[in-house]
């Protein structure tokens, strides 16, 4: 199947049955990072992911990597340490940091280029885009980031600097989700990580059938305000 070259005059997409099974997913190229043509990608299960130097490439992988928040995996050691957690949990009050904290520090190197980052920013300032962040004391010790897409929030990246910043990160982010009605977080492609937390495999199919039902759902009010969660 042929790889489809994006116009940078049309936000279409072609559908994501379209995506090629190797590399799993892979679907067009070009294109920009706007925030119409991201929310238009996403609004359709579609995401970005590229490697700096390379065109923009956009995937639909099959299958796709969800979590339902309300069955996020807490071990035993993992709620033994948030009882004594030493870390307070935000919301949405330090954005670009956390960005900058997904970006760096990645032996394997980093896909969110000077491009990525300025999108994510834009979505960001329109109010589409959330960040979580974990600090102990005055320092930013971990962090996540993405997209809200009304019931549904498509997690970008995440970083850890001490001890479960990270799975601090998400636990709160989903316990804190479900009171307001989210009902799915987007984990893109399954990795260890994720999986130990919870997060499955799913046909490509059931993926698009809830973007379908829960992108035009809203969450209640007061979900993405800047607050303290922790």
């Amino acid at each position: 199947m042929r790889l489809v070259q994006l116009s940078r005059e049309s936000l279409h997409f072609p559908p994501p049955e379209m995506a090629l099974r190797e590399p799993n997913g892979l679907l067009a190229m070009g294109g920009d990072l706007s925030p119409a043509r991201l929310l238009n990608a996403y609004q359709r299960g579609i995401f970005p992911w590229f490697s700096p130097g390379d065109p923009i490439l956009w995937w639909s992988p099959d299958p796709r990597a969800v979590l339902l928040p309300e069955y996020f995996h807490l071990s035993r050691s993992m709620k033994r340490f948030h009882k004594q957690s030493p870390y307070r949990v935000t919301m949405n009050e330090s954005f670009a940091d956390v960005l900058e904290g997904c970006a760096t520090g990645r032996e394997e190197g980093t896909w969110i280029t000077f491009e990525v980052k300025r999108a994510w920013l834009r979505l960001y300032e329109l109010g589409h885009a959330h960040s979580i962040e974990v600090w102990n004391g005055q320092r930013l010790v971990g962090g996540m980031y993405g997209l809200a897409l009304g019931q549904i929030f498509c997690g970008e990246s995440m970083f850890s600097r001490q001890e479960n910043a990270s799975k601090t990160a998400l636990w709160v982010f989903c316990q804190h989700f479900v009171k307001h009605q989210g009902r799915l977080v987007d984990c893109q492609v399954l990795n260890p990580h994720t999986a130990s937390l919870g997060a499955r495999e799913i046909p490509r199919v059931d993926y698009l059938q809830y973007v379908q039902s829960l992108a035009w759902q809203p969450v209640s009010e007061g979900c993405w305000r800047t607050q303290t969660l922790f």
